[in-house]
């Protein structure tokens, strides 16, 4: 299924019934990275819409425009055509946690609750630095293989069992001439800065997972303290294990967790409104 937007459009896949849940995926991922996810919240009594980023699986490639900003606006006029009448859940991963976080700071009548997985909210330090490395080793002919590399890195050793086959799938998808052009773009234009000046306005009961070895962090229990502190005492669930990507490599402790959360802070909270 696809969403039209200015620009292009975006790939999603929608399973279950209930109040929805749009998972938004990080740069160089898919909406197929929320595999394990799924299931528990569909069986939770939630419908969940999993989505592509823009210029990412079958999402087109044809935006001019990437980052955290436009994947918060993808993801609200998403739960516009799909839920127009009821607020939805918002789950993102990465860079996705930070477009969730600005939608929920942009219209917070529409978000009736977060779920931040290993997520960003701010821009590191030397952060220019580190997009320029990024945006360098990211050039044809070694791009590719590096990225796979290094995604596959952000598991912190622990990847699930199915991990061959999906990375498979996401290297095929991002060697496609436009879509490697769109995914250096996404690097390049990304900013977690506007993320961070909109935390103030984020109403939505939030939960936030982090990996303990989450190598995207220096330290990434206290990246946890600080957002969860800066959201005014937001639910935290810290793996000490995991990477990255704690849905993916911790997904039997991880997705139960996330449905709870959402079961209590949702459905019952909701129905006691």
């Amino acid at each position: 299924m696809y969403l039209d937007r200015p620009g292009g459009r975006i790939a999603y896949d929608l399973t279950g019934t209930g109040p929805l849940v749009l998972a938004l995926p990080g740069m160089g991922d898919l909406r197929q990275g929320f595999r394990h996810l799924v299931p528990g919240l569909v069986g939770a009594g939630f419908a969940v819409a999993t989505t592509d980023l823009r210029g990412h699986g079958e999402s087109d490639p044809t935006f001019t425009e990437y980052g955290d900003l436009p994947t918060g606006q993808d993801a609200l006029a998403l739960a516009d055509a799909l839920s127009p009448d009821r607020p939805v859940v918002l789950v993102g991963s990465s860079m996705g946690a930070g477009a969730a976080l600005w939608a929920a700071a942009e219209r917070p009548d529409r978000v009736a609750a977060l779920v931040l997985l290993g997520p960003f909210a701010r821009d590191g330090g030397g952060a220019g630095l580190v997009k320029t490395l990024m945006r360098v080793a990211l050039l044809r002919p070694w791009g590719p293989r590096v990225w796979s590399w290094y995604h596959t890195s952000l598991l912190a050793g622990r990847p699930p069992a199915d991990h061959a086959g999906y990375r498979a799938r996401n290297d095929a998808a991002l060697r496609r001439p436009a879509y490697w052009r769109a995914f250096r773009d996404t690097v390049a234009q990304t900013t977690h800065a506007p993320v961070e000046a909109r935390l103030a306005g984020v109403q939505a009961p939030a939960l936030v997972v982090m990996g303990g070895k989450d190598p995207d962090f220096k330290d990434p229990a206290a990246e946890t303290r600080w957002l969860a502190g800066r959201l005014g005492g937001a639910e935290v669930l810290l793996r000490p294990q995991s990477g990255h990507y704690p849905h993916a490599d911790d997904a039997a402790e991880v997705a139960p967790a996330v449905a709870k959360f959402l079961v209590r802070r949702v459905l019952r909270d909701g129905a006691d409104a």
